[in-house]
């Protein structure tokens, strides 16, 4: 459940470029989220960072040329293939790239590429020049075709000094694309899973807004979380500086309009839709075209209330069976069970969660949560305080459980 990373053997190529310490700090990442993480080291690559850096970082051996003609012999690069669950070469040159393409084997890294059997994901690094020549590309389109994730590069400074295409990816999101194959017969393999998250902005003017405090963060964890299951997620966000998790279709939006525009076309063969987002109650009946100016006193501002989407949505569903399974969200500050039961029926959902915004521990800015979950049969569940990702894990745990109860 959850975390697709944690318990996996990963190998770890790593190939001579100046991005060489990005793989050491890729290793430390992986080693943190629980993955066995064995380094291997051209020789090139030693020109830069040393197996004693990797070992540093993994807690474990760093393998080298050296080691290919050892005690162990031929058989090492057979056991070490084998027995991953996932090869990452990062950096990866122009000259590997070419070595796998053509199945060469000369040396402790290309053999055992040739012998694995699990995916593969490589993170080219090398000059504009060199990722652009005619070569490499092809080199890069044979590996496609041999179903190899290809993850990036990126444009930006270079070691030679200039600009362009060939910059090897920041370790964090090549994370994310590692999750993602790991992930890939996941639990929620080929579901549907969309999320909201963040607030919306229901403008008074064209420079003031309406909104509140929301993060987005507890609904970008669910859409990890969903991701990290195997599912395709699309991720319907307001207006909030998060990092889109790998992987997620993220479809931005401002207003509560806007936003059940996009809800109602992703969800019409969804599996589930997770409305985490705190969508406003209400708007301004009239927006002033040019801004209210301080000088002409204190506005009046009239509202009239927004689109309630989870209604619109159980209507639809009422229709066409889609989302099969929809879970809301209940931020309160007094009568929390109550409040959100009521919102449960009203709504025709399967389960709400619940949390006390009054909390310091369990509001929206954030990192944990404590919430109390609530099905459509009257079961409470009370969860203890959590890191938002590990609710996240327990909320697309009880969805999975719902698609299977229904027979899906």
């Amino acid at each position: 459940m959850g975390n697709p990373i944690k318990s996996k053997r990963i190998l770890l190529g790593i190939t001579g470029s100046i991005a060489c310490y990005k793989a050491a700090d890729l290793a430390s990442k992986l080693s943190q989220m629980g993955a066995l993480v064995d380094t291997l080291l051209t020789q090139s690559a030693q020109q830069f960072i040393t197996p004693l850096t990797m070992q540093s970082v993994t807690g474990r051996k760093a393998y080298t040329d050296a080691d290919l003609w050892g005690q162990e012999g031929h058989v090492l690069h057979i056991g070490l293939a084998y027995n991953a669950d996932l090869l990452v070469i990062a950096p990866a040159t122009a000259n590997t790239l070419a070595k796998m393409a053509q199945g060469l084997a000369d040396n402790l890294l290309s053999v055992t590429a040739l012998a694995a059997r699990c995916p593969l994901v490589v993170a080219p690094a090398m000059d504009g020049g060199m990722y652009s020549h005619p070569a490499t590309q092809a080199n890069l389109d044979t590996l496609r075709k041999r179903s190899v994730t290809i993850v990036g590069p990126v444009e930006g400074h270079l070691a030679s000094g200039q600009s362009g295409v060939g910059r090897m990816v920041e370790p964090y999101e090549l994370l994310g694309h590692i999750r993602l194959v790991l992930a890939r017969e996941g639990p929620l393999k080929k579901r549907k899973i969309v999320v909201t998250a963040g607030g919306t902005l229901e403008p008074i003017d064209p420079v003031r807004v309406i909104s509140n405090r929301s993060s987005g963060k507890q609904g970008f964890a669910l859409a990890q979380a969903a991701l990290d299951l195997g599912a395709e997620v699309d991720l319907i966000a307001g207006p909030v500086q998060l990092e889109t998790p790998v992987g997620a279709r993220r479809i931005n939006v401002n207003t509560a309009e806007e936003m059940l525009s996009a809800v109602r076309e992703a969800t019409r063969q969804a599996d589930a839709l997770l409305m985490a987002a705190a969508v406003a109650d209400f708007k301004p009946i009239q927006v002033s075209e040019q801004k209210i100016k301080k000088e002409s006193g204190p506005p009046r501002v009239e509202l009239e209330p927004t689109p309630d989407i989870l209604t619109e949505i159980a209507e639809q569903k009422s229709i066409s069976g889609y989302p099969k399974v929809t879970v809301g969200f209940a931020a309160e500050s007094q009568k929390l069970i109550v409040n959100a039961g009521v919102k449960l029926t009203s709504k025709k959902l399967d389960l709400i969660v619940a949390n006390d915004i009054t909390r310091e521990d369990a509001g929206f800015a954030a990192e944990t949560n404590l919430v109390s979950l609530l099905t459509a049969q009257g079961d409470v569940e009370n969860l203890p305080l959590m890191s938002k990702y590990e609710v996240a894990e327990v909320v697309l745990e009880r969805v999975r459980a719902l698609l299977q109860d229904k027979g899906e």
